[in-house]
């Protein structure tokens, strides 16, 4: 959110004689940023963006405190001087319990507000006599150069004692109000209001309204004023009227209605109910000075809901450690003084023997000990909400120090345990990205959001979005196949198409935050695309990450993809005369899906895949003795994996240095078989005993037998 101010406005507050430009230099260093500074006739105007934690600051008396501390802080003399008010007590006999009846006046002038305290923090009012004309030059110039149109003076207070004080005003015609009395209550869905603006706007469940006697609704309390009660050119008694409400409503109201004014944007973030007394009695005086305002009635206060106010203490360790540089608590507690906390300076002893904290009046003569100096900061009402933690109170000091004052270097921090090979997750990922971007592929970003029709999986076991911007966004999803299907399908008029994204997907967990995963999926379309093919960018993807102990499982739609466990060590004479295949933990790392004829999808578990990521180099020296080679024809069911047959074909000897498919014809698969030792000459015989062997446990495990 931003405000406009001029430079001599804002100097009626804070007496310093330094330029606009400077001013503006250092709030952008230490507090808000000052997106222009303009010349406006003789004088200046600062737009400034101010932080949403920060409604404070959208106000000339807010920024007048911080552009006094900050310019003490660096040197230039600032003066923060509000404005002298009178406090304009409620008179004697009213009632303050929310939700009572308040009446003030006499029988003239007379008016009972009904208030609810789970909508309303604070209701102030009064009915006073005025008369309408035209604005002094002083206040319409300074609202129109801030942005604010001038309408009458009546308005132009309320307007004026926003923009000074920070808390947004009101003002009726008390005549047309018609009524004795106004209730505070929530809107009932279906009722209709029209606006100052002459919109017509249909109320929900819960909005904030008053209504008179009759039921009559004669505000949109924060937001804006209604036709059938704002003041004229006719107007000769106001009732001038504060409320401070439920800012959760008041957002969620402004933003359904779409009615976007001043008072709603700041009321919304959350405005301290204290503001209300000093807005009350800038705007009482102004009336007075600009309207020949007469207050005819007693005063209405009604405060049921005050800001819960914390203290919060800091070491000056904890402030040196933050901001790192040494800050000692005199220095900070001045800064916080100047931002309006009031602070308190204590300081501890730490006795070596025993660790207890005590205060230093009580430390024990000769034992060694250190003290520890510790400054508590009690918050103004109008930080309560975002000072609340340490690392709150040394932000605000760290800021007003100034961060350029701040030497740049980094803080020594423990470094994180290397993953594989010392190579980071994101060394990996830009490794794995490079390889498929060689082999044609595109990569793709989707939102991790999706509609719950394109959920995989039962929905209750959905991470859910709980307040979604649209339909589209309504769950977080389990895998990435479906977004990266849409986006094929967004795409439709390239016939190929080879894309994937790396990107997290959720599991829900029971009582906790919801499981991130780190996710490597693909998709390849083309005409007629083959299974096998995909199969190879996998297991060429495998064989650049260091990975050799693939196991393909085939499925209804395709292939589960499993890994041997990392921890998992394969004895060697497992595979010499047992006649059976070594046991190993496998674990599975992904999947392959035939999605039609023309579409293949994969996705596989990225952090599975570090674990056994590796670029680690074996050297293995080339036999001097020759090998023998041979073609072996074998018929085999066709539900038995020709990847299944190879890995059992390798495991029955060390003697066996590769074996791979070399063709296929109906039932029969040929495998090319090589032979070798490092030791010696292989004879005729022992290669003729392991393929005896071979073809027998081949015959049990799988029913294969040699072709005739």
């Amino acid at each position: 959110m931003n405000i406009k101010i001029l430079d001599s406005w804002l100097k009626e507050y804070v007496k310093t004689t330094a330029k606009p430009q400077k001013i503006a230099e250092l709030l952008s260093l230490a507090s808000v940023s000052v997106e222009r500074l303009e010349k406006y006739n003789e004088d200046y105007v600062y737009d400034i963006e101010i932080t949403t934690n920060r409604p404070d600051l959208m106000s000339i008396l807010g920024l007048a405190r911080e552009t006094a501390a900050v310019l003490n802080q660096n040197g230039i003399s600032a003066t923060f001087t509000p404005p002298a008010l009178s406090v304009i007590p409620a008179k004697a006999g009213i009632q303050k319990r929310t939700g009572s009846p308040i009446g003030v006046g006499d029988d003239n002038v007379k008016l009972t507000i009904h208030t609810n305290e789970k909508l309303t923090n604070r209701v102030m009012a009064v009915v006073m006599e005025v008369t309408v004309k035209p604005s002094p030059e002083l206040i319409k110039n300074r609202l129109e150069a801030t942005d604010i149109r001038s309408l009458s003076n009546l308005i132009d207070v309320t307007n004026y004692v926003m923009r000074v004080i920070g808390h947004p005003t009101h003002v009726f015609d008390y005549d047309r109000l018609a009524t004795k009395s106004l209730t505070i209550r929530g809107a009932k869905k279906g009722e209709k209001i029209e606006t100052l603006d002459k919109k017509i706007h249909t109320l929900r469940d819960g909005d904030i309204i008053a209504v008179d006697d009759s039921g009559r609704i004669i505000d949109l309390l924060a937001i804006m004023g209604l036709e059938n009660s704002v003041v004229t050119n006719e107007t000769k008694r106001i009732l001038f009227f504060i409320d401070n409400n439920d800012a959760q409503q008041i957002r969620k109201t402004s933003m359904g209605l779409g009615i976007r004014s001043e008072a709603a944007v700041l009321n919304e973030k959350g405005v301290d109910p204290e503001l209300a007394t000093d807005a009350f009695a800038y705007g009482v005086k102004l009336f007075e000075e600009v309207a020949d305002g007469k207050i005819i009635s007693e005063i209405i206060d009604t405060y049921s809901n005050k800001p819960q106010i914390q203290t919060v203490s800091v070491t000056e360790e904890q402030i040196a450690s933050v901001m790192g540089v040494p800050v000692t608590v005199n220095e900070s507690a001045h800064i916080m003084q100047s931002l309006g906390f009031a602070t308190k300076i204590s300081s501890h002893v730490i006795l070596a023997s025993d660790k207890r904290t005590r205060p230093e009046s009580k430390k024990d003569a000769g034992q060694a000990s250190m003290t520890k100096n510790i400054l508590t900061v009690t918050p103004p009402s109008f930080r309560a909400k975002d000072i609340t933690i340490p690392e709150d109170v040394i932000e605000e000091i760290a800021r007003i120090y100034g961060y350029q004052n701040i030497p740049d270097k980094l803080p020594a921090v423990e470094q994180a345990a290397p993953t594989a090979y010392g190579k980071n997750e994101f060394f990996w990922e830009d490794r794995v990205k490079d390889m498929l971007k060689y082999w044609g592929f595109t990569e793709v970003y989707t939102y991790p959001m999706v509609p719950k029709e394109l959920y995989d999986g039962k929905i209750e076991d959905a991470v859910t979005i709980e307040n979604p911007l649209s339909e589209e966004f309504v769950v977080m999803r389990r895998t990435l196949t479906p977004s990266l299907l849409k986006v094929i399908k967004e795409n439709k008029k390239y016939d190929t198409v080879h894309i994937f994204e790396i990107a997290n997907v959720y599991v829900k967990k029971a009582h906790a935050l919801p499981e991130e995963k780190l996710t490597l999926a693909g998709v390849v379309k083309k005409d007629k695309v083959s299974f096998y093919e995909v199969k190879g960018i996998i297991e060429q993807l495998f064989r650049e990450l260091g990975i050799n102990e693939a196991v393909y499982t085939a499925t209804n739609d395709g292939a589960e993809i499993s890994l041997r466990h990392s921890g998992d060590k394969q004895r060697e004479d497992s595979r010499i005369d047992s006649g059976r295949a070594s046991l190993a933990r496998m674990t599975s790392v992904g999947t392959i899906t035939i999605e039609n004829s023309n579409l293949i999808s994969f996705e596989l578990d990225f952090r599975r895949l570090l674990e056994h990521a590796t670029l680690k180099k074996i050297y293995k020296p080339t036999s001097k003795f020759p090998p023998i080679v041979e073609d072996l024809a074998l018929i085999a069911p066709s539900d038995v994996l020709t990847g299944t047959i190879i890995e059992t074909i390798t495991k029955q000897n060390p003697l066996i240095a590769s074996v791979t498919l070399l063709d296929k014809y109906q039932d029969t698969r040929t495998f090319h078989i090589i032979y070798q030792s490092y030791e010696k000459n292989l004879t005729d015989e022992e290669v003729g005993e392991i393929r005896k062997n071979m073809l027998k446990i081949l015959h049990e495990k799988y029913n294969a037998r040699l072709k005739e």
